[in-house]
């Protein structure tokens, strides 16, 4: 087992390693090109920070394990809200003032609660993946038209410019950036894929419930980098606005590419168990940051209690490994 582990150790550290490289040569070039810091924001870097999750779930599917799939584009949601929130606003309360990321919030919860519609019947077919790539192509379009309405006058696109102007680079190193982050993407996801289903294997669990833990983590490690680093800046608008943009792609993006690829079968657990949470860790998210006076805050308290719910849910899931 000690190949499969290192497996894992080096695909997870040359992922989040890939994907940062693969987001600054994106943004550069995008800026290069004349698009607005908003829709670099909320298009390239929101596709950046999720890479990891859409290279490992398309993977996965092509070779025939959809638990992890499933369980990285869900997990990760889990993983977004529950541990990277709470530990972003436990190093610093999160103000969301935003009104782009409050029209945001309704629209993940509706996809959350859309997603369900996609899994009831237990079957998720390439015509169901289909559907979420439309869905999530209308919901880019939609909050992109929505930006660019409030072009210069909203936070969030503050935010966006000081992190571009501190990542400044040239056309050529770019590039070379872009490329070199895709290419190793690829790379990684296979040594991330091939070293989870080996364990998953040895260890006689799903492949689903790898998917839930260590990948999961592990391909949410650039929201978790990003968004703790905006709260340090005290550019909390970023903060949030990675979790909802990655979650938003998770869904809707990461398992439509899985599904359209390889159909598959939904484990009950996802039902009963990961669904449930998501949605109400996104209700609750909802709650905190939304305020019609435009006063959200999402406090060091609440991000105690997002912690211990995702670590309650981490020890369930471990229990049910070892209680099989």
């Amino acid at each position: 087992m000690a190949l499969p582990l290192l497996m894992i150790v080096l695909g997870l550290l040359i992922l989040v390693w890939s994907a940062d490289l693969f987001v600054e040569g994106a943004a550069a070039i995008a800026r290069y090109l004349g698009m607005s810091p908003l829709l670099i924001g909320m298009v390239v870097v929101g596709f950046g920070t999720s890479a990891p999750e859409l290279s490992v779930s398309a993977l996965s599917a092509l070779q025939g394990n959809p638990g992890i799939a499933l369980g990285n584009g869900y997990g990760s949601n889990i993983t977004n809200i529950a541990l990277i929130l709470g530990i972003t606003a436990l190093i610093s309360p999160i103000a969301v003032h935003s009104q782009i990321l409050k029209k945001e919030l309704p629209i993940l919860l509706l996809v959350t609660l859309f997603a369900f519609a996609q899994l009831y019947d237990g079957e998720f077919s390439r015509l169901d993946g289909a559907v979420e790539l439309i869905v999530f192509v209308g919901v880019m379009a939609w909050m992109t038209l929505q930006g660019m309405k409030q072009h210069r006058t909203d936070s969030f696109e503050q935010d966006i410019e000081t992190e571009l102007e501190a990542h400044a680079m040239s056309a050529f190193k770019a590039w070379v950036c872009l490329i070199a982050g895709l290419v190793l993407l690829v790379v990684s996801s296979r040594m991330l894929v091939w070293g989870a289903v080996s364990v998953a294997t040895d260890l006689g669990v799903s492949d689903l419930i790898i998917g839930l833990t260590v990948v999961a983590i592990g391909t949410s490690l650039p929201e978790l980098a990003s968004s703790v680093a905006a709260a340090r800046k005290g550019e909390h608008e970023l903060a949030v606005g990675n979790i909802i943009g990655s979650n938003l792609f998770n869904t809707l993006a990461v398992v439509g590419l899985a599904g359209v690829i390889q159909p598959m079968s939904i484990p009950p657990d996802i039902i009963n168990r990961d669904w449930p949470l998501m949605t109400l860790l996104t209700l609750a998210l909802f709650a905190m940051g939304y305020d019609r006076n435009g006063n959200g805050n999402i406090n060091r308290w609440e991000g105690i209690v997002l912690l211990v719910t995702y670590a309650g849910y981490t020890l369930y899931l471990i229990n049910t490994v070892v209680s099989n």
